[in-house]
């Protein structure tokens, strides 16, 4: 086996964890104070991080390291930290019941679920393609169309599990899109395999009909 695909399946494992997990992790690493603990709240979509930093003699205080317009970027009491989260939630509960089905936070984030949901519908085709490719031969056969929509597929909820900061998802994917790709990248050099051969084949042909090299007719 070449190395190639592997190189490639282990770069796009390391670039998929870091898109899912490393900003979460790069912005409480940087963003944290010294001392301080941070922490994760996860409201619906919603990821918020935040730190709560003890200080003798004055309690704890905490502060928002998510970046958001209904987030303060000042250090709050337990109190004040408290009813933002609780504000927050509410906002949350209150989403038109299409935004909780998809546990979204926007409209707008209906692309996100729209490539998800055609990822999945790929997927679904491939198996449908094979199926009938199958029946049609009565054998088991597995027709280039397969692969294309397992890649179509495979990058779509490759993106969709990256936007869901789903670790899992990604990395489940990761491997997938380098094997279709592979399979495909097989698929097409045997086809060029094959018209050279075809080409040969006839050329060999003609000269042996006209051994002079002349053009026949």
């Amino acid at each position: 086996m070449k190395p190639g695909p592997i190189v490639a399946m282990v770069a796009l494992l390391a670039l998929g964890f870091w898109l899912a997990a490393g900003p979460s992790l790069m912005t409480a690493r940087l963003g944290s104070t010294p001392g301080a603990v941070v922490s994760t709240l996860d409201l619906g979509a919603r990821k918020i991080v935040y730190e709560r930093l003890e200080t003798p003699g004055a309690g704890a205080s905490y502060r928002f390291l998510t970046e958001a317009p209904d987030l303060p970027s000042a250090p709050l009491a337990a109190d004040a930290f408290w009813s933002v989260v609780d504000a927050v939630e509410r906002e949350t509960v209150r989403r038109h019941w299409l935004l909780r089905a998809f546990n979204i936070t926007s409209w707008g984030n209906l692309a996100w679920i729209a490539l998800g949901l055609g990822g999945q519908m790929a997927f679904f085709g491939r198996m449908f393609v094979q199926w009938v490719a199958s029946e049609r031969e009565r054998r088991s056969v597995v027709p280039a169309a397969f692969w294309w929509l397992s890649l179509i597929g495979g990058l779509a909820l490759f993106s969709y599990f990256i936007w869901r900061r789903d670790v899992v998802g990604v990395l489940g994917q990761s491997t997938g899109v380098v094997i279709y790709a592979r399979n495909l990248r097989l698929i097409a050099k045997a086809r060029r395999r094959a018209r050279r051969d075809d080409t040969a084949a006839f050329e060999a042909g003609l000269a042996r009909e006209d051994p002079s090299g002349e053009p026949v007719g």
